[in-house]
């Protein structure tokens, strides 16, 4: 157990200095015409050095906040969900192109008899079959939930179904979310983030890299590094761009882990500040009735 401890102090001593390696040497990682830039970039892309940058960053950001200038966490809060809610409602439309996309290719193929759909954005055309369109619909669907996740977390949509939770006092309620964000929300992040990367990676280039490749290993195998991008599709004029759902698996996971610092100070601050600071700088959309709006608090649990 000490050994865990002091190894855990070792490396958030280590982050501000690795961290700023990085920063003074992009070339090693950045450089993607080199393949051992890429390598680099791979490697610390799921990389204990990385994960200690980022939770260095989380404490010093939470101490500066409770023992300095308390502003400094709620700026911190605002501008997270603000980027979650910026990114959710853009993302949303998403579902909107699905719509369309979906009735288009009904009427074009039931009514019309067409086989294929073309396109010619800016004199370049992009021609694929009505199949390739279908299984593309997908792909926004993913969009969506992927992208929305963080979005929907600020906004309270939700589902909560908790006995214990909704009958506890406001200080508890606010111990529980950081005890969860902690636990839980954070933990459950990183370690699907830490599959999830080097799963991406093995659709986008080759030879193969694992969670238990180390660097020199990594370095040894960028000799024979190739770009190799995933095209294959599930039927033969279908939807061939399917490394694009690991991409997004990703930034999932990014968004996620982000959004649990952010929910987590919130947590802590309106723990301290007590229930006149509940949903303060809380950026929800409205509802167009106030039935809709006891609708929705009933489906989320939050009455």
């Amino acid at each position: 157990m000490i050994d865990f401890i002091l190894w855990v102090l070792q490396n958030i001593v280590l982050a501000p200095y690795n961290l700023l390696v990085a920063l003074i040497n992009p070339g090693a990682w950045l450089n993607w015409s080199n393949p051992e830039a890429v390598m680099r970039f791979i490697y610390y892309g799921a990389s204990v050095e990385l994960f200690f940058v980022a939770f260095t960053t989380f404490l010093v950001i939470t101490v500066l906040g409770l023992v300095w200038k308390r502003e400094i966490l709620w700026g911190s809060v605002l501008g997270l969900e603000t980027m979650a809610n910026g990114i959710g409602r853009v993302a949303a439309w998403a579902g909107l192109l699905m719509v369309l996309q979906q009735v288009m290719i009904v009427f074009l193929q039931r009514i019309f008899r067409v086989a294929e759909i073309q396109m010619g954005p800016m004199g370049t055309a992009f021609a694929q079959d009505l199949s390739w369109w279908a299984e593309e619909l997908k792909l926004y669907n993913a969009a969506v939930v992927a992208l929305c996740v963080t979005y929907t977390f600020v906004q309270g949509g939700h589902v909560r179904v908790d006995l214990f939770y909704s009958n506890m006092k406001y200080g508890t309620k606010r111990l529980m979310d950081m005890f969860g964000c902690m636990f839980f929300m954070l933990p459950a992040a990183t370690i699907t983030y830490l599959y999830a990367w080097f799963f991406m990676w093995r659709h986008l280039m080759t030879p193969s890299v694992t969670a238990t490749s180390d660097l020199d290993r990594m370095l040894m195998q960028s000799r024979i590094f190739r770009w190799n991008v995933e095209t294959i599709g599930f039927s033969p004029n279908g939807f061939n761009a399917y490394f694009l759902f690991k991409i997004l698996i990703v930034l999932f996971c990014v968004l996620t882990f982000v959004h649990a610092m952010a929910f987590f100070w919130r947590s802590l601050l309106e723990y301290i500040e007590g229930e006149e600071s509940d949903g303060k700088y809380l950026d929800r959309d409205g509802f167009s009735s106030e039935a809709e709006e006891i609708e929705h608090a009933i489906h989320t649990g939050s009455t």
